[in-house]
């Protein structure tokens, strides 16, 4: 497991999943970042230009920032382009993730806390 407190290099990583996502099928290829603040997860998503994450929820409250490249976050008739160092709240409801480019985002989901195991 990754330390914590190391910091991440998100230009390095971008490189690493952006070739991955070149040989993937799918087109696309991520990885979670270790964090050391419950209820907070964060995952860097390369997307091959013309790959997509199809049409899902969020377990919380979400953002979306690229670190490179251009994408379309949809949900039902909005549609928010949004591109290199751009940040935008994902929608609370079913929505999808085309990249009209090699692309690389960073998700950061609240996600709930779940109630302690019974004992």
């Amino acid at each position: 497991m990754a330390d914590t407190q190391t910091p991440t290099d998100l230009s390095v990583l971008a490189d690493e999943l952006l070739d991955r996502a070149r040989t993937e099928h799918a087109g696309r290829a991520g990885r979670t970042l270790p964090h050391p603040v419950d209820g907070l997860r964060q995952t860097v998503i390369a997307l091959r230009a013309g790959a997509e994450l199809a049409e899902h929820e969020t377990p919380g409250p979400a953002s979306l920032l690229v670190v490179r490249g251009a994408v379309r976050l949809v949900a039902g008739d909005l549609t928010v382009p949004v591109t290199g160092s751009q940040v935008t709240p994902v929608p609370d409801r079913r929505h999808s993730l085309h990249a009209d480019e090699d692309a690389v985002v960073l998700l950061t989901v609240a996600v709930p806390r779940r109630a302690p195991a019974a004992r």
